[in-house]
């Protein structure tokens, strides 16, 4: 098969859990993360691609080279001997071809094969020795259960952590996304164990929703400065109200070709319409001057 993803390289945010009381290990977070919030949340509209800091639970072999070579065993004769006792097996099927006129019904018989825990691995068969002896895993190596791997230490305040780092998909709305993420990590919040909380360390959407609120003050500040000066050099509310309604009228139409256009809400856009304001307000009094 084949899996597409189309993601930016930005992080939009990081989604951070966290243990307080420090009674969970990063592992155990990580985990928990993986199993609970990753695939819900890569669901959501305008999530591209998720990057998870940790990993979900694995079953950990380590093996000593000494008591391999005792035994004349090679890390590849451990990897069969596990691939081939920890599968996933048909056992049969009842009521399959060929089957009796008036069969209707057929099931098919599945037999536990897939190991659970750290003593089933350690009881897998490598060899027999010539006097009939067996040699075990335990007898070569050390099994327990830990992390699938342990490139990352995440710890957040100092207390044990796991988190995630979220892409914006190609042309989704930032600020509708990250608004998305925060509602359906709080609805799964709901089910967390005790102790553990929700953080969002790097959250880009903040500045955007900044720079919207400075391009409001412009507005407004413009707006302001258009009325006191056309009334206070021309004395007349008619030459006032021609600018001031010259502003709202060449946002709008803005607006409404920045999607004919592919443009987006972005930082050079906010820059250019602060820009663009100014330059409509000087041209209407201008105009009417």
């Amino acid at each position: 098969g084949l899996y597409v993803t189309k993601a930016q390289n930005d992080f939009l945010m990081v989604v951070a859990l966290w243990d307080q009381s420090d009674r969970l290990t990063s592992a155990d977070i990580a985990d928990f993360l993986v199993s609970t919030l990753q695939d819900p949340i890569s669901r959501v509209d305008g999530v591209g691609n998720l990057e998870v800091f940790g990993a979900p639970y694995a079953m950990r072999v380590w093996l000593d080279p000494y008591k391999l070579a005792a035994y004349k065993l090679m890390p590849s004769d451990v990897d069969a001997a596990i691939k081939a006792q920890n599968t996933q097996v048909a056992a049969g099927e009842i009521g399959a071809q060929p089957a009796l006129p008036d069969q209707q019904l057929n099931a098919t018989v599945t037999a536990q094969a897939r190991l659970q825990t750290a003593e089933q691995f350690r009881e897998i068969l490598l060899k027999t020795q010539p006097d009939g002896s067996r040699v075990l895993l335990r007898d070569v190596a050390r099994v327990e259960l830990g992390s699938e791997y342990y490139g990352d230490v995440t710890r957040l305040d100092g207390h044990p952590a796991s988190g995630m780092a979220i892409n914006l998909a190609p042309g989704a709305n930032a600020l509708a996304t990250a608004q998305a993420v925060k509602a359906r990590v709080a609805e799964l919040a709901k089910r967390f164990p005790h102790g553990l909380a929700v953080r969002y360390p790097n959250d880009s959407t903040a500045f955007v929703e900044r720079s919207i609120v400075e391009v409001w003050k412009t507005v407004v500040e413009a707006v302001l400065l258009v009325v006191l000066v056309m009334y206070l050099f021309l004395q007349s509310w008619r030459a006032t109200l021609i600018p001031l309604l010259a502003v709202p009228v060449s946002l709008i139409g803005t607006f409404a070709v920045f999607p004919m256009l592919g443009f987006s809400i972005n930082t050079l856009s906010l820059f250019g319409l602060v820009l663009a304001i100014g330059l409509v307000v000087d041209d209407a009094i201008v105009v009417v001057e």
